[in-house]
Order: structure tokens, then sequence, then C-alpha cells
């Protein structure tokens, strides 16, 4: 890869130092016109979840509510910065750099449950907790993030990964440090197939199963043998990002680096000992014989098309929904696409459709994007206006537009800044004009590898 000129990279550097407190939303955050005054209250807030999302709310409403009482559950004693996954799966960070102590974060005032909530009881505002405890709630933020649904692969679980070639970049950060050294033992083979999968499902950071593979491949060419391995990507459906010009992007450079795209195809289960792993083929039937080219086709008893494939090395992406004791309470979607998986919320509002009383920020929510760090950072202001303005019977003034942002890695040391939002099938919505969404660039790697965190972690603190 080409570096930039020394001057280019000065000017590129002084650009990106003016920006570095934003995580891509910096011109459109925080909404004009509203009110930051305090308001004075008796309620009690919960909010459920310490991840991104309920963090950022807890210390954003410290700030603006006055008395009552917020109360945030969150069983989990560290803060693990997700988006550096990717950066330790691929032999970039080391693991220690993704943690933080939850305490370091958390304002003066919080009531901290150290528990996993087991349900809700929206009709009673009620939460019982894993213990048997209840907390009573006058208003409710749901944070909960995204549950992994390893079980739905047959014959996979997270404990798998780092063995028998599986890589897992969601799992955890032991994980992601198990993929990498996965990588790591494909590569020293010095050949072999390496399979990339997607899930059926929306994800978070749905770019990550991308981003595993570009940088992948650069591994790969940086060891001279790239002719060496097979590279396949398996997707289930017909794009593969949501965003329509990157997607065809993606496809292009797939295309040009030698990768194998397989569309419509879903990973149905892997059998660890023998490295296979079985797709079930849920595209059009006319198109399953110019697709069949991995080893052989069978028919599962349900008659739906399989093939099994042999591999060195799999990126597993499970499928992923709303927790489970989410998805069993009255606050789950009851119909639509997001139907018995995510929460139900006005996508603009972030309000519940049915119970006025509840909000939902984050990956937890239906909506047809937003599953990324920054969406958090255009949704928590969001939900803190409409919130304070439901507590006052004052109508809602504040809405989220949809705007989320995927660094998009494309190798090891080039990344493009997507930027897009709900409108105009997901048109992009750049916040830097001296970033193309585009181009690939060196200025946007330093940005994902370098400056994202501390302002990830403003996000946090109810500083951006």
């Amino acid at each position: 890869m080409q570096k930039p000129s020394l001057l280019t990279q000065k000017v590129t550097r002084r650009a990106l130092l003016k920006v570095g407190s934003g995580l891509g939303v910096g011109s459109l955050l925080p909404l004009s016109g509203l009110s930051a005054s305090t308001l004075r209250t008796q309620a009690h807030i919960v909010v459920l979840g310490g991840g991104a999302a309920g963090m950022a709310m807890v210390n954003r409403l410290a700030k603006r509510l006055q008395g009552g009482t917020i109360t945030l559950v969150e069983p989990r004693e560290t803060h693990h910065y997700q988006p550096g996954w990717t950066l330790v799966a691929s032999g970039v960070w080391n693991a220690d750099k993704t943690m933080r102590p939850n305490a370091q974060f958390l304002p003066r005032g919080v009531n901290w449950v150290r528990e996993h909530a087991a349900s809700i009881d929206a009709d009673n505002k009620r939460i019982t907790l894993a213990g048997g405890e209840t907390l009573e709630y006058d208003f409710l933020i749901v944070a909960t993030g995204i549950q992994l649904n390893y079980h739905l692969i047959e014959g996979m679980k997270p404990e798998l990964v780092g063995q028998h070639g599986i890589g897992s970049v969601y799992a955890g950060i032991e994980e992601a440090s198990r993929t990498n050294q996965a990588i790591q033992t494909w590569l020293q083979n010095g050949h072999g197939r390496g399979i990339f999968t997607a899930a059926p499902t929306p994800v978070k950071c749905a770019g990550a199963p991308l981003k595993m593979t570009f940088t992948t491949l650069s591994r790969l060419e940086a060891s001279g043998r790239r002719d060496a391995f097979d590279v396949d990507y398996m997707a289930p459906g017909a794009s593969l990002f949501s965003q329509p010009w990157v997607d065809e992007f993606v496809k292009q450079r797939f295309d040009d680096q030698g990768v194998n795209r397989r569309h419509h195809y879903r990973l149905s289960a892997i059998d660890p000992h023998a490295k296979q792993a079985e797709f079930a083929f849920v595209g059009p039937e006319s198109e399953f014989t110019s697709h069949h080219q991995l080893r052989q086709a069978e028919f599962r008893r349900d008659d739906q098309p399989t093939v099994i494939a042999d591999y060195d090395f799999i990126h597993v992406v499970p499928p992923m929904s709303a927790h489970d004791f989410v998805k069993q309470s009255a606050l789950i979607a009851q119909d639509g696409p997001f139907r018995g998986e995510w929460l139900d919320v006005d996508i603009h509002t972030l309000q519940h459709n049915r119970y006025p009383e509840v909000f939902g920020i984050g990956d937890v929510i239906g909506a047809p994007i937003n599953k990324t760090a920054a969406s958090v950072k255009a949704q928590a202001p969001v939900v803190e206006e409409n919130l304070l303005a439901l507590m006052q019977g004052n109508a809602l003034p504040a809405r989220h537009m949809g705007y989320t942002s995927c660094p998009m890695i494309t190798g090891i040391g080039k990344a493009m800044l997507v930027e897009f939002g709900y409108a105009d099938n997901f048109a992009f919505m750049p916040s830097f004009p001296f970033i193309d969404p585009t181009e690939e660039s060196w200025a946007v790697w330093v940005m994902k590898d370098r400056m994202l965190q501390p302002a990830y972690y403003a996000v946090l603190e109810g500083q951006a």
C-alpha cells in the first residue's frame, strides 16, 4: 500500500485532531434548540444494561435530574471496548487495551445493581432480578445490548473458538485473541481454505465480518503465499452490507482479491473435529446449481438443500437477537419485521410503541440499521431529551434520523469512514468535509486505530 506524502499526513493529522472528540457525528449533535436545563423529579428511572448505551444514559441523566433515583442494572465489573475486538482478532491490538473498570465511568449518586435482569413486567412496571429481588420503576430505559445465539448453529458453542480452526470475533475479548491465534496457525500451515460467514439476522457492527475478511486477506498477502490459500465468503442474502454503494464496493473488492463469494448460504451446522461446516441454501432454487462449488449437495429431512464444506479456518458469525428475558416480555415487537426478536420502539423518538414510559437505545432496538457505538452517540441525546419532555408532560421534541457509522477496514492500514442513515435508501451522511466516504485512506485507519476509543469513552461519560 502506498503511504501518503509527509505533507498529506500533516494536513490529515491536523484535520483529524480537530474532530478527535467525535465519533463521526460531531456536526450533527448535540441537537440544537433543545434545553440543557436540569429537572427536579421524584421519579425512579431504571436503566437496564451498562454497555455503551446504558452507561451513556446514566451519565446524561445524572447531570440533568435533581432528586429522584437512577438505578443501573449491570452485573459486569469490566467495561469492554467492543469496537476494538476486530483489531485484537486481526493481531493489531493487545486484548488489555479494550478493558476498563465499569466503576471508572459510573457517576456519583447512581445506584448500581450488580445482577442480571431475569424478567420485565411492563404492565406493572417491575423488573425481577436473577436473585429474585424486584425493582419497580416509573421510567425504564432498555439498553441490554444483543444476545449471541451460537446454539442455533448445530454443533457450535463459544468455547470452541480458538480450537479446530474456529474463530469468532463476537464471542468475547478472550475469544477475539484466540481468533487471532487460529488465523496465525492457518497462516503458518502455508495453505488451505478459510471460510468467512455472515448471519441471517441483524448483528452488532455489521461490518465486522467483512473487516475480519479484509484484515485476514492482508495477512495472507503479506505472507507471500496468497495463491496457496482459498478464501470463501458465505452470505445468507444477495447483499453484503446495508449501504448500497459500500455493498457494491465490497463485492468488487472481494472479486479483485480472489474471494469466492457464495450468496444465499446460511451456516447451519459445524463438525469441529472433522473441520467441516454445513450451509443451508436459502436463496432461489434455480441458483443452487450455479452456487454449488463447495463439495457435495445433500438434503436434510426438511428438504432444504445444503452443502458440506471442508475448512482449515472458519470465522463464525452467530444469529443475534434481543436477550431472552426481553423477548419473553410484553416489550418485544408483536408484528412487523422485528416481531419476536427486537424491542418495539419508534425508530425516530426511541419511545416504546405501546408503553410510553419505556425507551430503548443501542443494539436491542428494532430498527433497519443502528447497531454501532456511533448509533449510541446519536441516540443518547434523543432519549435524554424525549424522556425529560415526557416527565414534564410535553411533546417529544427530538428525533433520531438513523445515523450510524462504520470505519470499514479494507486492509491493515487502510479504511473508509462509512456514515449513513434512514433516508434515501441509507444514503451517505458524511460529517467531515475532508473525508470522502467512497475512498480508502490511511487517515481513516488512524482514526479507527488511535482516535475513536477516547471519543467512545467521552460518549460513556455523557460528554459527547
